[in-house]
């Protein structure tokens, strides 16, 4: 027996509490842990992006140089109609064994700009980082600065409620 701290006395828990307090607690982490590790795993499937201001056609053409002929990886299929581009990605981590990657260019219709998104879901993000980082670096050094969007016209005064002119 033990005491509370109400000075009231009180039994110690039976050793079949104890059991069920632990197998209780396995039962926990049984089902915490692949919820953790889903969690965590997310991770893996994050993706990097760059949005570029020089047209599609330059931005294109300079994942295309950069994956085949600076990385000197394998192109597995492309399709400059779709924007897409997959690839067989090789780094020092993975040793010789190819993983696979894409880069996806998304065309904005508004302002000409070109989202280019890497994936490289089997590495860390930041390989998917670096491919993005060494593509912004490409256009810079190829094409100078990016191109400067025309000034936007200031549109007109409004007339105010009555239709009026403030002056």
């Amino acid at each position: 027996m033990r005491f509370a701290t109400d000075g009231v006395r009180r039994r110690a828990p039976s050793h079949g509490l104890r059991r069920l307090r632990a197998a209780s607690l396995c039962l926990l982490l049984a089902t915490a842990a692949p919820l953790a590790l889903t969690s965590w795993s997310e991770d893996a499937r994050a993706k990097s992006a760059y949005d570029s201001a020089y047209g599609f056609e330059r931005t294109w053409n300079a994942g295309m140089r950069l994956v085949r002929v600076d990385l000197g990886l394998k192109i597995s299929e492309k399709d400059e109609g779709a924007g897409y581009l997959l690839f067989d990605y090789v780094s020092p981590e993975s040793g010789k064994k190819p993983v696979p990657g894409s880069m996806e260019f998304i065309r904005s219709r508004e302002t000409g700009a070109v989202r280019v998104v890497v994936q490289i879901p089997q590495m860390p993000g930041y390989h998917e980082q670096v491919l993005v980082d060494s593509l912004a670096r490409k256009l810079r050094n190829e094409y100078g600065d990016p191109p400067r969007k025309p000034p936007v016209a200031p549109s007109p005064k409004d007339a105010g409620p009555d239709g009026e002119s403030s002056f």
